[in-house]
């Protein structure tokens, strides 16, 4: 994908993921599979992470290359990253740290769609500030996949709301 694509993808993703959140009721938001998360914690996640993104490219591109370094490899195809993540996930993989969701309640949800959407704006502008070359350059740190290029982590964002959306839809039929 190029980065017109990529930003298309990812306003599609997380606008779907947004509105199949507010398309639920204040008991469909709390209620989930014994052990799983509610899907307001699912939200909640997704906007950790697309913010935690949105936050990395608004670093200098120096700092990114000092810090974290460069790719001595091309970039994964969107199919590579994504077989990549559910093998870490069959593998045990869970959200750690700063990203595990918080008890977010119903009334949140307002915010916190509206919290995703505008960090998925920000990282979409702040995406055009990087060429197509630069994308396959810098890398950044995934916590569960190590460090990916800022192309792969993209790759990755988009098909992260997706995932999230799937995994609620599945546990909804769970506890009906």
């Amino acid at each position: 994908m190029n980065q017109k694509e990529i930003i298309e993808k990812l306003e599609t993703s997380h606008r779907e993921f947004s509105h199949f959140i507010m398309s639920l009721n204040d008991a469909q938001l709390t209620t989930a599979p014994e052990g799983k998360w509610k899907p307001i914690q699912h939200l909640d996640h997704i906007c950790r992470s697309v913010g935690a993104v949105s936050q990395a490219l608004m670093l200098p591109k120096i700092v990114i290359r000092l810090v974290v370094g460069i790719s001595n490899r091309p970039s994964k195809s969107y199919d590579a990253l994504v077989e990549k993540y559910k093998s870490k996930l069959n593998q045990g993989g869970k959200a750690k740290g700063r990203f595990v969701p918080g008890s977010a309640n119903p009334a949140s949800k307002n915010n916190l769609s509206d919290k995703m959407e505008n960090s998925v704006r920000k990282l979409c502008r702040r995406l055009l500030s990087y060429s197509e070359d630069q994308l396959d350059y810098y890398i950044l740190p995934h916590p569960l996949l190590g460090k990916l290029t800022m192309r792969e982590m993209l790759y990755f964002t988009i098909y992260h709301a997706e995932h999230h959306r799937n995994l609620i839809q599945k546990d909804q039929v769970d506890v009906s």
